[in-house]
Parts: structure tokens; sequence; C-alpha cells
């Protein structure tokens, strides 16, 4: 469609609203006029979320949800209808990270996360498109990763999921080409949320402090505020673009993958900060 997606008094629905990236998105969409339906697992901070994002005129509705639950993803859509009657966007923003090597990585494991990260998004865009269709001017909007343009080694898991939601996302819209729902891929690059801290490493890979000091080094490679990178990410979705680029970390990287898409590795193991 034409012009800029005007986003007030539109209808949103964002996964992994309690914090990080999906909050920014929530506060960043209610600043606009743009009412919420907030997701995540973690059903107690999203107190803090609606709160941030309260604005006058703005209906919020909070909802436990877990997307690894086919179940609970398939009720959902009729959840959201009932408390505001229609859905006009969808942020599939919710995931989880896993640490490790392919052979240091369990199968159950390696399952959860893609549970979580790529049929989490697959499972929340098939029950929302209806409404989306319905809608006259509707967004789906996937979030991806800096992992999701490169592969780095002892991102096995992680890097396969975001790589399938990348992959997804861009078939799906050329699929929806001519409807009314436009699509938008988001890769992220170190944004400061508590992702690196939460993530799931294998049993007795390394000690406490091992362990610690690595979540460490990976956090102090997330410095943009999780604010900036969700207005970033708005201002995306209001100019129609299909893709969002979040950091300047994920535009160099980017263009490096693109100069060198066999070696690009080798180039940012030199450029690596020692």
């Amino acid at each position: 469609m034409p012009g800029r997606m005007k986003l007030h008094n539109r209808t949103a629905v964002v996964t992994g609203a309690a914090s990080g990236i999906g909050q920014a998105l929530a506060v960043s969409l209610a600043r606009r006029g743009c009412h919420l339906a907030l997701a995540d697992i973690n059903e107690a901070p999203l107190a803090q979320t609606a709160k941030l994002a309260s604005l006058p005129g703005i209906r919020i509705s909070l909802h436990r949800l877990d997307v690894a639950d086919r179940k609970a993803v398939a009720s959902f859509p009729a959840m959201v209808m009932a408390e505001h009657g229609r859905v006009d966007i969808l942020v599939n923003n919710a995931g989880v990270a896993l640490g490790g090597t392919f052979d240091q990585v369990s199968e159950a494991d390696f399952e959860w996360l893609f549970e979580i990260n790529f049929w989490g998004v697959v499972r929340m865009t098939r029950a929302f498109l209806p409404l989306l269709r319905a809608s006259d001017d509707a967004r789906l909007v996937n979030l991806s990763s800096l992992y999701g343009l490169i592969s780095p080694p002892g991102q096995t898991a992680y890097s396969a999921s975001k790589f399938a939601v990348r992959g997804f996302t861009q078939s799906i819209r050329h699929e929806l080409e001519g409807s009314h729902v436009g699509v938008t891929v988001v890769h992220p690059g170190g944004v400061a949320t508590a992702i690196a801290r939460n993530a799931r490493i294998p049993k007795g890979l390394f000690s406490a402090a091992e362990e610690a000091e690595r979540r460490s080094a990976a956090e102090k490679l997330l410095r943009m505020p999780a604010q900036t990178a969700g207005e970033i990410i708005v201002k995306g979705m209001e100019r129609r673009k299909p893709r969002v680029l979040v950091g300047v970390d994920a535009k160099i990287i980017s263009w490096i993958e693109r100069l060198e898409p066999v070696s690009y590795w080798k180039i940012l193991e030199r450029l690596r900060p020692r």
C-alpha cells in the first residue's frame, strides 16, 4: 500500500513483551496511539510493560502465553478478539538463546529452542493471519537476529533458528504480495537485553566461574538500548520496510557477509577486539 503505515488506533499483538525489545516495542507503538495485546510466558513482568506503555486512550490487554504451546497459540486469537475486536499488527518477538557447539548441545535442547524461536513464529503467524487479512492495512513483523545473517561457531542452534525465521518471513512476504498484509523481517545487532544472561548452556560444559565470565563477555557486546531498537523497528514498520537492520554492527556485518559470503568469518575474526 502507498505511503506510511498509520499506527494510530490500530491493534498490535506483541510476544515476548515482558522485557527487552518486546517491552520497548510496546512503548513505541503506544506512543503512536496503537492498542496493545501483550504476551509473554513470564506473566508478572508484563504489568511493568503495561505501566510504561499506558497512555490516555490506549487499550492494553495482558496475556500469559507460551509460544511453544500449540493449543495455547491456537486459542490466543479468540482471546485477543474478545478484548480488542481486531488485529492489525503481529510482532513475533519472543525468543531464547542456547550456547554451545553442535556436539555440545543435546537434541532435546536444540528442539526446545526451535519450538520457541521458529515454530512459535510459524504457529503465531498461522493463528493470526486470518485476522491480519481482515484488516485494511496490516503488518506481520518477525524478529530474526544478527545471527540470521551470519553463523558464528558455538551458535549452531540459535543461528539455525534465526535463519529459518528469515527464510520463512521472506517467502511469506512474496506469497502475501498484493494483499493488505505487509511483512517485515528484523535483524537486531547487539541490543542490551537479558538474552545473553538468560541463555541456556549445556550442563557441566563450564565451571560456574567460566560460565559467568562467558555470559559477562557476551553481555558487553550488547550495547544499544532496547528503547532505541524499539524505535528503529517501529519506524521501519511505519515505512513499510521489508527488512530492518538494527544497529551499526548489523549493517556492517550484513555488508561484509554480502561481499564475502563464504569467508566472512575470517574477516570478522580479524576485526574483533581482543
